[in-house]
């Protein structure tokens, strides 16, 4: 039996979706709130991230340990996540237990954040925070993504900073949950072995009297101005190097050819980067991303090598962007469509997955396309598409940052 897309919307505005596959062994279940750290106000970056940790602290029924266990007796996996963008909740487990993961589920969405679990959970965030700091790639990625995004939201950090965190003070929390959890800017996405219509009666009565609050996004047109930056720590021995430049946001019909046109040029094995830096010795990472968001989109080149080396692998990188146009063959994309088909399958042979993607898709573009047509609109991309993308965005880069030893500090000799 085909997979069925299904979808409702109640009276508060409240989303469900659903891809039902009859055949599945389980189910899963996920509460999309497009909510993130671009629709934070400066002065309490990182809440979004702050009110994830919360909704596991309890809710007016539920204490933080009633979470755990009552996940626990129904064998669910479950987890969330917090991005610049989107917050999300979700479980996977056996059809005859969704209905009481949704019924946790939609508890804890509605948490009680209570001033003490608030003031503990505090340092928690703060030595998450500490703990990012410690890790080379997340340092230069973050001060490079606020360079590019300047004075655009997504310039803020998802976790906040050490300064923003300690200052949030527990009603600022609640009025930005009443703002921005509302019904209406909510999706429930739904995969797998799923009663649809007994879900929707069951989410209708634990969520149909949400609020509705019209939450709205702000889209700021982005001014790309071109800066670089060198940090300097004496807790490091390698050269890590990043650069951003614009690429087609993540609603654009060209995120395909921008997302194949970063894996020719710097995917983990058999791209350009790939044989001209890792396979030769020179670097031991070398990457090329495209990166959809709301509006906006960016490409992104990164490198770590020994900083002795640095000044080579620089020169490499911007020969193989100078002729990546001229380098890409139709045996490059059908070598990417493969991967690309490969990944995006095995993802999908899961409900956990399939209620991934079906969220993502949904908050992003209100668009839904099954598996088999977003590989369709993969498989339709030409040489053609490529090159024009390529030629429109490139990767030349408005930000380039790098992190390397301090003066004086003993390094790891070449390789």
């Amino acid at each position: 039996m085909p997979v069925e897309f299904r979808r409702t919307t109640l009276d508060n505005g409240l989303e469900i979706i659903a891809e039902v596959d009859a055949d599945a062994h389980t189910a899963a279940a996920g509460f999309f709130v497009k909510t993130g750290g671009r629709d934070e106000d400066p002065a309490i970056m990182g809440v979004s991230h702050f009110l994830e940790h919360m909704m596991f602290k309890g809710t007016e029924s539920r204490t933080a340990a009633d979470v755990d266990r009552d996940f626990d007796d129904i064998g669910a996996q479950h987890n969330a996540f917090t991005s610049g963008e989107m917050t999300a909740f979700w479980a996977h487990a056996l059809p005859e237990r969704l209905s009481t993961a949704l019924e946790i589920l939609a508890d804890i969405l509605r948490p009680a954040l209570r001033p003490k679990d608030f003031d503990d959970e505090k340092s928690v965030i703060i030595e998450e925070i500490a703990m990012y700091d410690d890790q080379p790639f997340w340092v230069v990625y973050e001060r490079a993504t606020e360079l590019f995004f300047r004075t655009h939201p997504l310039s803020h950090r998802v976790l906040g900073t050490r300064e923003t965190v300690q200052a949030m003070r527990c009603e600022q929390m609640q009025a930005y949950f009443d703002r921005r959890y509302s019904a209406d800017n909510t999706t429930i996405a739904l995969a797998g072995r799923v009663d649809f219509d007994a879900s929707v009666r069951q989410l209708a009565g634990l969520c149909g009297e949400w609020s509705t609050t019209d939450a709205r996004r702000s889209y700021p047109e982005l001014e790309y101005v071109t800066d670089d930056f060198t940090i300097e720590s004496d807790t490091v021995n390698r050269h890590y190097g990043i650069m951003l430049s614009p690429a087609p946001s993540i609603q654009d019909d060209r995120r395909y050819a921008a997302s194949m046109l970063a894996d020719a040029l710097g995917d983990a094995e058999g791209s350009l980067l790939y044989w001209a830096l890792i396979e030769t010795g020179i670097a031991e990472e070398a990457r090329a991303q495209y990166d959809g968001h709301d509006g906006v989109g960016s490409f992104a080149v990164y490198y770590v090598c020994s900083p002795d080396n640095a000044t080579r692998v620089s020169d490499v990188i911007a020969t193989q962007i100078d002729e990546l146009l001229e380098t890409v063959t139709e045996d490059d994309l059908d070598r990417i469509r493969s991967k690309i088909a490969t990944s995006a399958t095995l993802q999908g042979e899961l409900p956990a997955g399939r209620m991934q993607r079906l969220g993502r898709q949904w908050t992003y573009t209100g668009e839904y396309l099954s598996l088999d047509e977003e590989l369709d609109r993969i498989n339709a991309v030409t040489l053609g598409d490529v090159v024009a993308v390529g030629r429109e965005y490139g990767f030349q880069p408005c930000v380039s940052g790098h992190l390397r030893p301090a003066k004086g500090v003993a390094r790891s000799t070449e390789r």
